[in-house]
């Protein structure tokens, strides 16, 4: 009896060692747990106005994965600037519902908002979820009159691993030789992207390669079904998706923001808004000190019961109008805030 135990551990071990997906599926059900409840706490702030909406609108060929919503309010004699949001999930979870209720307080105040789904891991591994977004771009661009897009006005977004997916997109964008080094051909001309906000994201992954406990756990094995590979870092993978090393001036305007609970916020979010004023990028920041209570966690923004999420959301939108004013003039860098 104990032999035949100690096979049966053996083969689960053996399991466990070969393939990600037992791991992948207890973080799903965790995470899709915590989606549930933060989109009840959103759900109050939600604007009581009618929403136009476009609902799972097919922009690739892989079904449901590969499908956008969109908002809007209307009322307009002329196409308004779009914010496109991508999703977090930590690569292998989520989904554009998760944002939804973000999406539309946004679109409340002019924009047109999309949200993005993309086929996650382990079910398609690296670049694909990339390939598809960009595609994604480029079918927004191809039906900007019919979604009341202006095509020239475009400003990615995105949270957790949708905020380093938008942050490699823009990149991909504005420096030829990164995207040649990805492979992939940018959908939007650099004129066309008028912003960029990111949220708790990651852009720096050997920064990442020594975290210990379930949080260290949890990323290597976000990364093993991403990438395909278990040793991640040492894949052209693990180099490519760490945009912090492939920013330059070429840039748009930038927000950026991290809560001070959560672990990525200061080897993740200020190195690169350092980084990234280094070149000359215009970059807003807010970040909270250590010891600022209470301690914001990952993903605070979408936690709108906290003061902090709602300064967040308020010099989000501050932000978005600024960058996409038709008639504004490049602006310059500007200065950190006090909280930073």
């Amino acid at each position: 009896m104990a032999v035949g135990a100690a096979a049966v551990l053996g083969a689960i071990v053996a399991v466990l060692r070969a393939t990600p997906w037992p791991a992948v599926l207890v973080i799903r059900r965790v995470f899709e747990k915590g989606a549930r409840v933060t989109l009840a706490e959103m759900a109050p702030y939600v604007p009581d106005v009618g929403f136009i909406e476009h609902r799972d609108v097919e922009y690739g060929d892989a079904g449901f994965t590969t499908t956008l919503d969109v908002f809007d309010v209307g009322g307009r004699t002329k196409p308004a600037p779009a914010v496109v949001w991508i999703h977090g999930g930590a690569w292998i979870s989520g989904s554009k519902s998760d944002v939804e209720p973000y999406l539309k307080i946004l679109a409340a105040d002019g924009h047109v908002t999309v949200g993005l789904d993309y086929t996650i891991a382990p079910e398609a591994v690296y670049p694909v979820a990339l390939t598809q977004l960009n595609r994604a771009l480029g079918y927004l661009v191809e039906h900007a009159a019919e979604l009341g897009i202006d095509p020239t006005r475009i400003v990615l977004a995105g949270d957790s691993a949708g905020a380093q997916l938008a942050s490699q997109l823009a990149v991909l964008i504005t420096n030829p030789r990164y995207a040649r080094l990805v492979g992939v051909v940018p959908s939007l001309e650099p004129s066309q992207l008028a912003g960029v906000v990111l949220h708790c994201g990651l852009y720096d992954l050997p920064a990442m390669a020594s975290a210990t406990g379930i949080v260290g756990w949890g990323f290597k094995t976000a990364l093993w079904a991403y990438t395909g590979h278990k040793n991640w870092s040492e894949t052209p993978a693990g180099a490519t998706m760490s945009t912090i090393d492939f920013v330059t001036g070429d840039l748009p305007p930038v927000w950026l923001s991290g809560g001070n609970g959560d672990g990525l916020t200061h080897i993740q979010s200020v190195p690169l808004a350092e980084r990234m004023r280094a070149a000359g990028v215009d970059v807003t920041a807010l970040f909270w000190a250590a010891d600022h209570q209470p301690a914001l966690p990952h993903e605070y923004q979408f936690h709108l019961d906290f003061e902090e999420a709602q300064e967040a959301l308020d010099r989000t939108r501050e932000f978005l109008t600024r960058v996409t004013a038709p008639s504004a003039a490049p602006p310059g860098p500007t200065p950190p805030s006090p909280t930073e």
